[in-house]
């Protein structure tokens, strides 16, 4: 007869196995360039962003992902989930390439009616929309697969595809439930065409074609990863629009991969553009790229949050990281606001951000000379921080941030008074030449307001996300310094400049 082990020694073996796992996060979390508040995989190739649902209480991030390598193929759907949005537990890959069909892009949806009939004793379904690539042929098809255990475990609908025309560029839908008709709504992208498709189903199975979006804006490039949704207007009670997100894998303005957005009316068949021609880029810095909105957000909540690629197509497989390659931006949230050129997309960080918060300074009042100025009482270290500057012009053509400075190594984040430009200046930022293009400096239009413009910024190991003014401007960029240190300081140029105020944080790492 075995004797049972006592409770104490299993509670120190938990306890062991915990701090293990622990101890090993830690190590693997503190390579070169490793992002310490943006997600990536722990080892390994990921980019699009997939399936962002929401389902008791977890926000579940699937994304793009080769389980063998540091380089793009075998797609296959891998699995992270969260509480807010910024720790987040990796599982085990959720649904893999197999026989010969990899799993492109698509979303995910809590099934609370059990519309599929997937659902079992009770259990409520959480369903996967995707494309899946046959590799042979070329065609890619819409299929579906289903999780009955809050999205661990995944089974493929044995009746898949459920949506074939025969296309080899026939890809990402982004399914959603719409009230006002009472079916789900698939936006999905004829890529060469610079077209995305509306479907309907009642059951996620049986689709019919609605209408066509397109060509329109920018096409340059191939569409890809549309998602549509509803937004309140801030400026203009009780109204709202919708917006239609569509990425374009070349044409962006800072070059390479980006996204553009159209402002419109979607009345359950089709979407019309209030401005089809007009070309609205979501970022306009190099590297935020296949962002889609997470699904389900309880309506007690009521914010539409997406988050993107942080990378670019032209240079994705040239990143100097290792093990893995890619991350992800901030989760941001949406609204729109009325401009006198239309509605504009705004971009915020989510508040939940600000639980990374640690050491704080503050600054006010300060006239910067022209040059680089150090900041008053010691230097800020900037590897992770939050940062949010108003400045005044004063005589300055140019003014604004150097971030990660060390010797000749820095990132500027400034604004340009004649060209009334936000801007991001990564030239020394790039350790090797990474890729032709990449040393480059990133500008958006940003025009003052009441005479200051505010930056609102967050440094990690390998990036920089500047949200300008009240958020309708954002450039998200790569950074990779020859030096692990850096200090925060400011630069004039041409002229004097105010800082009017400064708040840094220091960021903990979610790791």
């Amino acid at each position: 007869m075995k004797k049972p082990i006592p409770i104490l020694f299993v509670f120190i073996l938990i306890l062991a196995c915990a701090n293990s796992k622990k101890m090993k996060m830690a190590s693997l979390y503190r390579e070169s360039f490793r992002p310490q508040f943006h997600f990536t995989p722990e080892k390994n190739w990921t980019n699009d962003p997939n399936g962002l649902v929401y389902f008791e209480g977890e926000y579940h991030l699937f994304y793009q992902y080769n389980p063998f390598g540091d380089q793009w193929g075998h797609m296959s759907w891998a699995h992270a989930v969260s509480p807010d949005l910024v720790h987040w537990t990796h599982l085990p890959v959720a649904i893999p390439e197999a026989d010969g069909v990899m799993v492109f892009s698509g979303s995910a949806v809590v099934d609370r009616e059990n519309t599929t009939g997937f659902g079992s004793d009770g259990r409520i379904p959480l369903v996967a929309i995707y494309t899946g690539h046959h590799e042979k042929s070329g065609i890619q098809d819409q299929n579906l697969a289903y999780s009955l255990d809050r999205g661990r475990a995944w089974t493929k609908y044995g009746g898949n595809p459920v949506l074939d025309i025969r296309s080899h560029n026939f890809r990402d839908p982004k399914v959603f439930w719409n009230k006002r008709s009472g079916r789900w709504i698939m936006p999905v992208a004829l890529s060469e065409g610079r077209k995305i498709r509306f479907y309907a189903s009642a059951d996620l199975k049986q689709w019919t074609h609605l209408s066509d979006f397109g060509p329109a804006g920018s096409t340059t490039g191939v569409w890809e990863c549309p998602d549509l949704f509803e937004l309140p207007v801030e400026n203009v009670p009780e109204s709202s629009k919708w917006v239609l997100h569509v990425n374009v894998s070349t044409g962006a303005p800072a070059g390479g991969s980006g996204g553009q957005y159209f402002v419109g009316e979607f009345n359950g068949l089709s979407f019309r553009a209030i401005h089809p021609e007009r070309v609205n880029w979501t970022d306009y810095g190099r590297d935020f790229y296949a962002a889609v909105s997470w699904s389900d957000v309880p309506e007690k909540d009521g914010r539409r949050i997406w988050i993107g690629w942080m990378n670019n197509w032209e240079y994705a497989g040239k990143l100097p990281t290792s093990p893995w390659r890619g991350a992800m931006s901030l989760p941001r949230t949406l609204s729109l606001k009325k401009s006198e050129d239309g509605c504009r997309l705004i971009q915020k960080p989510v508040v939940e951000l600000t639980r990374l918060r640690g050491k704080h300074r503050r600054f006010e009042n300060l006239q910067i000379e022209p040059g680089d100025q150090i900041l008053p009482d010691g230097p800020i270290e900037c590897k992770t921080v939050e940062i949010i500057a108003e400045f005044m012009p004063g005589t300055a053509l140019a003014f604004g941030l150097k971030i990660r400075t060390s010797g000749p190594d820095y990132t500027l984040v400034g604004y340009d008074v004649r060209s009334q430009e936000l801007f991001v200046g990564r030239k020394q930022s790039d350790p090797d030449s990474i890729a032709s293009g990449f040393a480059g400096r990133h500008a958006a239009p940003l025009y003052l307001v009441d005479g200051t413009v505010r930056m609102h910024l967050f440094v990690d190991w390998s990036s920089v996300e500047v949200f300008g003014g009240g958020g309708e401007r954002v450039i998200t960029d790569l950074i990779f310094p020859k030096s692990e240190i850096g200090d925060l300081e400011l630069f004039s140029g041409n002229g004097t400049a105010e800082l009017v105020s400064m708040d840094v944080w220091a960021l903990d790492s979610i790791w």
